[in-house]
């Protein structure tokens, strides 16, 4: 139990290091992803490739609107 308590304090710890992450996209793609793959039974799987979808989606209207946002050259 001393063990699960220390590991757990130690990745609590250590996740506040890390960088921030670009999510967007990513949370709603693996909600829907993780509810899909309940229902096949392959739950964790479904959320990963929410969220790998889900960050796609993101990444392509981002550049839409990037594209539409500045001035056509001369």
């Amino acid at each position: 139990m001393r063990k699960m308590i220390a590991g757990t304090v130690l990745a609590v710890g250590l996740a506040g290091f890390a960088g921030a992450a670009e999510a967007k996209g990513c949370i709603k793609g693996a909600v829907v992803g993780g509810i899909a793959g309940h229902a096949v039974g392959h739950t964790f799987a479904g959320a990963a490739a929410g969220c790998a979808l889900g960050r796609h989606q993101a990444n392509k209207r981002q550049r839409d609107r990037d594209a539409t946002a500045q001035p056509a050259p001369r």
